[in-house]
C-alpha cells in the first residue's frame, strides 16, 4: 500500500511514517517545515519528502492519505485530497487500527515531561528484554529513532491532548485505549484550541474513561488539577508518586543528590532501588519515578527498573549538549511553557552551582505566541543569570525587557550579543520548540571563529 502523510515532519506524524515503512508500506509525505532531526531520520529510511503542500504531490495517487492535525481546510493538498476523492484518515486513527489494536498500550499524558517519560519507560522495558514498540515525540538517544513496531504485546506511546484532525476535534489520546496510563501533571496549555483549563480537564476525564478497570493510572499525589479531574469519575486503580517530604504516596523518590542526579526509589514502605544517571532536575526525578511505576505494572521488578533507568541518556533537544567551545557549553532544549522553562533552568542551576547561565528563548508555541503566559514568562527565567528573548515579527504581543532580560528583534543581534558576552565556564541554553532559525549552529560557528581570530 502507498501511504502519503501530510505534516510528515511533525514528531508524531514522522513516527507514524517510520512504522508504516516498517510494516512494508511505501511511504511518502509533505510538510512546510522540513528540518532535522526528523527530516534526516525519515530520509535515512528511504521516505520521500515533498517540501510544501501541493496537488502535484498526489500525482502518484496514494492508496491512503494520513492527515496531520496541523492541517485544515484551505490547505491546497488537503483540498486536493477531498476533490480527488482519495481515502483519508487521521494519524491517531491509523495508529490504533494498524498498530495498537490488541496490544498492551502504556500511555504517557500530561502538560510536561511526556516525551522524556515515554523515552524512559520504553528504555526500561527494552533493558528488561521486552522489546516494546514505541512512539515518542522526540528521538531518545538510547534508541536513535522516535518510533518502532517492536516484537512484543507492549507498546509505549506519548499521549497528547491536542486535537486529532480538522475533521475530528477529539484529543488524540482518546484513540489509544491504554491499559497503563501515566498522568504526569496538568496545566493550562494549547490556548489555540482550549479556552481554559476546565476544557483540558474534560478531555483528560474522557481519557480516564477509556482505561479499563483492571488497568492502572499513575499520577503525582500533589497535582490538584489532576485530582480534580479524577473526581469527575475514575474506575481504574490509582498509584501515586511523590518526592520525599511531600504528601504520603505509594511510590516515593528520595534525593541522594540535590540536583536529582541520584535518588532512591521506594514502593510502599521499603527502598526498591537507586537511580544514578546523567540527568538533573526534580522534574526528571518525577518523570523517572512514574516510568518505574508503569514498568512495574508491565512486570518489571522495581530494583531492575531503577538500574535500567540509570542508563537512560535523555531525548534529543531535551537539555542536549550541542558543543563546548572554549569552555562555553551550548545546550538545545525543547521549551514550550513557562513551567517547563523554569524546571529545566532550575535543574541546570542545581547541577552547575554558581556558574553563569544564559537562557536564549524563542516563545514559539501557539500558547506563548498568543500571549497567554506573558505574565509568568519572566519569572520562569529567574534561575538564569541572563535571558535573551527573540521577539518574532509575527508575535501577537510585545515582550518587555527587565532586570536580566533583554529582547531582540533579530537573531543576528542575539548571535552578536552572545559572542561578545559569553565567557569560559558559561552555560548557554537555547530554548524553542522549533528550529530557532538555526541559531545554535550560528553561535557555535561564531564562537569558534572568535577563538581562531583570537
Amino acid at each position: 500500500m502507498h501511504i502519503h502523510i501530510l505534516g510528515i515532519c511533525g514528531t508524531f506524524m514522522g513516527g507514524l511514517a517510520l512504522m508504516a515503512r516498517e510494516l512494508g508500506h511505501k511511504v511518502t509525505g509533505s510538510d512546510q517545515n522540513v528540518y532535522p532531526p526528523m527530516s534526516t531520520q525519515l530520509e535515512s529510511q528511504g521516505i520521500v519528502l515533498y517540501r510544501g503542500y501541493n496537488e502535484a504531490n498526489l500525482e502518484a495517487r496514494p492508496d491512503l492519505v494520513v492527515i496531520g492535525n496541523a492541517l485544515s481546510r484551505g490547505n491546497p493538498e488537503v483540498e486536493a485530497v477531498l476533490n480527488l476523492g482519495l481515502p483519508y484518515t487521521s494519524g491517531p486513527r491509523w495508529l490504533y487500527e494498524a498498530v495498537l489494536k490488541d496490544r498492551w498500550v502504556l500511555a504517557v499524558a500530561g502538560t510536561h515531561g511526556k516525551t522524556t517519560t515515554t523515552g524512559m519507560l520504553a528504555w526500561i522495558l527494552e533493558c528488561a528484554g521486552v522489546n516494546p514498540g514505541f512512539l515518542i515525540g522526540g528521538i531518545p538517544l538510547n534508541f536513535g529513532v522516535s518510533a518502532r513496531l517492536g516484537q512484543s504485546p507492549y507498546f509505549v506511546i506519548e499521549a497528547d491532548e491536542y486535537d486529532t484532525a480538522f475533521f475530528d476535534k477529539r484529543s488524540k489520546f482518546l484513540h489509544y485505549l491504554p491499559r497503563t496510563a501515566i498522568l504526569n501533571n496538568l496545566e493550562y496549555d494549547h490556548a489555540d484550541i482550549f479556552p481554559n483549563l476546565a476544557a483540558i480537564q474534560r478531555q483528560f476525564h474522557h481519557f480516564v474513561r477509556t482505561i479499563p478497570g483492571n488497568g492502572l493510572i499513575i499520577t503525582p499525589a500533589a497535582d490538584e488539577n489532576i485530582a480534580e479531574t479524577l473526581r469527575m469519575g475514575c474506575w481504574t486503580r490509582l498509584e501515586t508518586t511523590a518526592l520525599d517530604g511531600e504528601a504520603g504516596s505509594y511510590w516515593q523518590a528520595r534525593l541522594n543528590r540535590p540536583d536529582g542526579s541520584e535518588f532512591e526509589v521506594s514502593k510502599g514502605h521499603g527502598v526498591r532501588g537507586t537511580v544514578s544517571w546523567e540527568l538533573s532536575g526534580l522534574h526528571n526525578v518525577r518523570n523517572g519515578i512514574a516510568a518505574i511505576a508503569a514498568a512495574c505494572h508491565a512486570g518489571v521488578d522495581p530494583e531492575n527498573a531503577a538500574t535500567y533507568l540509570s542508563q537512560f541518556k535523555n531525548v534529543k533537544r531535551r537539555m542536549e549538549v550541542l558543543a563546548t567551545v572554549n569552555g562555553i557549553t551550548l545546550y538545545d532544549d525543547f521549551a514550550h511553557h513557562p513551567t517547563a522553562i523554569a524546571t529545566t533552568l532550575e535543574g541546570l542551576r542545581a547541577r552547575v552551582g554558581e556558574a553563569r547561565i544564559i537562557a536564549v528563548l524563542e516563545p514559539r508555541s501557539n500558547t506563548m505566541r498568543l500571549g497567554v503566559h506573558a505574565g509568568t514568562l519572566a519569572n520562569s527565567l529567574k534561575a538564569a543569570d541572563k535571558a535573551l528573548i527573540y521577539q518574532a515579527p509575527e508575535q501577537g504581543w510585545e515582550l518587555r525587557a527587565s532586570a536580566g532580560i533583554e529582547v531582540f528583534p533579530s537573531l543576528d543581534e542575539i548571535v552578536t550579543k552572545l559572542v561578545e558576552e559569553a565567557r569560559p565556564g558559561d552555560h548557554v541554553v537555547f530554548m524553542s520548540n522549533g528550529s530557532f532559525g538555526g541559531i545554535h549552529g550560528r553561535v557555535e560557528e561564531a564562537l569558534r571563529s572568535k577563538i581562531i581570530l583570537g
